[in-house]
């Protein structure tokens, strides 16, 4: 069996949390590793274990310590879930990756929906249709779901598509705006305050709390983005469900 090789860091967030961190940056191999512990840990269903967070590099355990005590009496809870995530880290030899999901996602890049688009193609010296062929042209990977409910973080954006978050957020983001941010790019799931730079807007809607999957994206999928026009994107967000 290999040993993981990769540097990391694991650390209490609270009194009955731990984070496992492999890194601090946008890497594929790395989040492999990240899903692979993660679905391992889904499947394995360990007494105790409340929640599980995958991040970019990182996961994340919120544990029960008064169960976990019950299996371990004579350790303390932080000390068991420590050791039980890192054993479980170094007997995965290979990543082992559920198929991803192919998903299409329309995207109207108009001015109106898209408020930043003018300003980033005049920062990058690019065209609007530039802008839009860039992004497009790129199938991106969900690193993680965060910020809000079902908010995507995806990645990498063409290198001359990246670019600083707003240095003041705005108040109010539509819900499906489709916005970049460094490297990443993603799509607010509802209306909120927001800093990333707007491009453009989807019609499908990514969240729905009444729903038994009521987020539209999963860690692991693959999406691209599609071109539309104004009238389809006002056809396809008026459309009865």
């Amino acid at each position: 069996m290999m040993e993981f090789s990769l540097p990391y860091q694991c650390y209490p967030i609270g009194d009955q949390a731990i984070t496992l961190e492999l890194g601090r940056e946008i890497n594929e191999q790395v989040n492999d590793r990240v899903m692979s512990l993660f679905y391992w840990l889904k499947d394995e269903q360990v007494p105790g274990i409340k929640d599980i967070i995958p991040a970019y590099a990182s996961i994340s355990l919120i544990y029960d310590a008064t169960i976990i005590k019950k299996y371990a009496p004579h350790s303390t809870p932080y000390h068991y879930v420590r050791t039980f995530l890192l054993t479980a880290l170094k007997q995965l030899d290979q990543p082992q990756i559920k198929p991803a999901n192919q998903i299409s996602i329309p995207v109207c890049y108009h001015e109106s929906l898209g408020p930043d688009i003018a300003m980033l193609a005049v920062d990058k010296q690019l065209s609007i249709q530039e802008i839009i062929q860039l992004h497009t042209a790129t199938t991106y990977r969900v690193y993680m779901i965060g910020f809000l409910p079902g908010f995507a973080y995806m990645g990498k954006v063409d290198q001359r598509l990246m670019v600083n978050r707003k240095a003041s957020p705005r108040n109010q983001v539509a819900a499906g705006s489709v916005g970049i941010a460094g490297a990443q790019t993603g799509i607010y799931p509802f209306e909120s305050p927001g800093g990333w730079q707007l491009i453009g807007q989807t019609p499908i809607q990514l969240f729905n709390p009444s729903s038994a999957s009521p987020t539209y994206f999963e860690p692991g999928d693959q999406v691209q983005f599609v071109s539309i026009g104004l009238d389809e994107f006002y056809h396809l967000k008026n459309k009865p469900s």
